[in-house]
């Protein structure tokens, strides 16, 4: 796919090199260019010099054309009342929102993972992870988790051994302790373990953004949610960084959290410090991963920060280029309405 600028000239020509001095420009020789006078010199000059204008316009415009990358969304069963984990209205709603990222392919899956019907019954389908770059789960978690389920632990080793990026959403960053616990910290660097970390309801401030690609265009935002912290993290916080950080106070810490009340004294006692909400994370091998404690709530997907940081690292795990100001969305309330669970009231 092309990207040229409204009114430019298409000079992909120049770009894929086919047109760049070679063999059978003016004034070349049997090397392709020309070993005396100017024209051949002033020639390619004018070309590279169109080439890095062409770059530079598309490096503005916030992106840089390359090969196509595919997401895969995997969005949990139907869970809690009505618009609360609305996983798969979620999922369909980010889908919506990155399909104007030139390059990007979005698939969804719903119910909790990709299934295929062979003979009377329904299995996994793991040929939908076949090529794909990034894998993100916002579904229920626990020892119900959709990724700790059967063999599909030996299958995102596989993938994270790939250079696939795994995101995790909500309650699809806790796992019991044990093996999935370090599954999820090979994968993402940390994860919620029931009786450490804590899911109280509050509203933290996030007002200070690192320098990252994950924050570009994101402005301070506060939502009301169930913001999960206190994580188990990796030994070291070893390729943690963290994104979203508030301090919650001394009320918020002493509960009542959701699940269990509380209030834990290990949490209590920790009165002042900063949590990290959300993080990103680099593997040793080069992939990436991130972990986002909100989105309980469906409604606070209007916050255009709060959409635009998720957007932007599902971007960065899939490592495709973020533009200067995020991912930009624009979401109404027909969009957040669409694709909502049926639940009882």
């Amino acid at each position: 796919m092309r990207l040229i600028p409204p009114g430019a000239r298409d000079t992909s020509r120049m770009l894929d090199g086919s047109n760049v001095c070679g063999q059978g420009c003016p004034g070349s020789g049997a090397g392709g260019l020309r070993e005396e006078g100017r024209r051949g010199e002033t020639w390619g000059m004018r070309s590279l010099w169109r080439v890095s204008v062409v770059l530079g316009v598309l490096m503005t415009m916030g992106w840089v054309q390359a090969a196509d990358r595919t997401v895969l969304l995997v969005a949990g069963r139907p869970s809690h009342p009505p618009g609360m984990h609305e996983f798969r209205a979620g999922m369909l709603l980010f889908e919506k929102c990155l399909g104007q990222v030139p390059g990007l392919k979005v698939r969804v899956a719903s119910n909790g993972w990709p299934t295929r019907v062979e003979g009377d019954k329904r299995v996994d389908d793991e040929a939908a992870f076949e090529g794909v770059d990034a894998v993100v789960i916002y579904a229920d978690g626990g020892g119900g988790h959709p990724a700790i389920q059967g063999n599909r632990v030996a299958l995102f080793d596989r993938l994270a051994k790939q250079g696939v990026g795994l995101g995790f959403a909500h309650y699809g960053v806790e796992v019991p302790k044990g093996d999935p616990g370090e599954a999820m910290h090979r994968w993402v660097g940390g994860y919620y373990e029931h009786q450490f970390s804590v899911n109280p309801m509050w509203k933290p401030e996030f007002v200070t953004l690192p320098g990252h690609p994950v924050t570009r265009g994101v402005k301070p935002f506060a939502t009301h949610d169930e913001w999960y912290f206190n994580m188990r993290w990796v030994p070291g916080e070893k390729g943690v960084t963290p994104i979203l950080v508030a301090t919650p106070t001394d009320k918020v810490r002493k509960g009542p959290y959701v699940h269990p009340a509380g209030p834990y004294d290990h949490i209590v006692g920790s009165s002042g410090r900063s949590e990290t909400m959300m993080w990103v994370h680099e593997r040793d091998d080069g992939g990436r991963g991130f972990g986002f404690t909100g989105g309980h709530t469906h409604g606070n997907w209007s916050d255009p920060n709060q959409r635009k940081v998720l957007l932007n690292a599902v971007l960065w795990i899939a490592k495709v280029n973020i533009p200067t100001n995020g991912v930009e969305s624009d979401v109404s309330d027909a969009d957040l309405a669409a694709n909502l669970d049926p639940k009882k009231r």
